[in-house]
């Protein structure tokens, strides 16, 4: 095995984690501050994905493809919230969890109405075909790409996070969401725009991906059930976790493809099930 083919192996691991993090980046915010685990979030990923293809295909633009798909979601988003999960808050968690199930499979349903059941795919915009030389092997442009618009709306959003009033206030939301209603800040409101949020971030990781694995009515669901993974090892809630966790999982499942790769996806629920078993707040969580 040679040195320039582990070095590609762990940067395709590197771009694969910048979408994982970047999906359950979303994840993390809405669980942190609604402590809502949101079924649906793969449902949102998927909707981000084939708006991405449609506007992609129909105006020849991957360009105008990415925001589409990040203000689609977005949009789906606020609905879910404005007109489902807020009537349920205070209700028991069970039912929460069974409503943004109920919609997840709506949306799957509704995604399949209108593009129907046959996969898609869609090639790179001509800029980002081919490869890079990086001295010992090529890498293609494209995950160069992701990898990079990945860290850097995750950099953005921790910038507003941390550096910006609206960040503060979410902060204070994630850790006292009584103080902050008590203070006389739109708790409505922040929880609304902290929805939409995570459900843009879910859209526009869909959207990079559609490159990489093509639209299907079933890459909502797969992608969904990594993401909850990330989210448990990061720690539920906490939104730095995500990061951690989301590179972590993509170097193992890319690296153990060079050795064992039909154990490469059930190498990552062994490590979920070790955090549950010996540190059930995360990476980064607290108890």
């Amino acid at each position: 095995m040679t040195t320039g083919l582990i070095i590609v192996q762990l940067m395709n691991g590197i771009a694969l984690g910048a979408l994982y993090a970047l999906m359950a980046f979303g994840l993390s915010i809405i669980k942190g501050l609604l402590n809502i685990p949101n079924f649906a979030h793969g449902a949102l990923y998927l909707i981000g994905a084939y708006v991405a293809f449609e506007v992609s295909s129909s105006l020849d633009s991957f360009w105008l493809g990415l925001p589409a798909a990040v203000l689609a979601s977005a949009a789906v988003g606020v609905v879910i919230e404005r007109f489902g999960v807020r009537r349920l808050y205070g209700s028991a968690y069970l039912f929460q969890l069974l409503l943004l199930f109920g919609i997840a499979l709506v949306l799957e349903q509704c995604v399949i109405l209108i593009w129907g059941t046959l996969g898609q795919s869609l090639t790179p915009p001509g800029i980002l075909m081919g490869a890079v030389d990086l001295g010992v092997s090529l890498f293609p442009k494209y995950l160069l790409f992701t990898t990079l618009v990945s860290f850097l709306v995750i950099v953005g959003i921790w910038f507003v996070i941390e550096k910006t009033h609206f960040g503060a206030v979410i902060r204070a939301g994630l850790e006292r969401r009584e103080m902050v209603s008590a203070l006389g800040i739109n708790i409505e409101l922040l929880f609304t725009l902290a929805f939409a949020m995570g459900a843009g971030l879910a859209g526009l990781a869909g959207a990079l991906a559609v490159p990489l694995v093509g639209v299907s009515n079933t890459m909502g669901t797969d992608m969904l059930a990594i993401a909850f993974v990330v989210v448990v090892l990061g720690g539920l809630g906490s939104i730095y976790g995500a990061i951690a966790a989301g590179l972590l999982v993509g170097i193992v499942q890319s690296m153990s493809a060079l050795w064992v790769p039909s154990a490469s996806t059930v190498l990552i629920y062994a490590m979920m099930i070790l955090i549950i078993a010996f540190r059930p707040q995360g990476l980064l969580g607290e108890r």
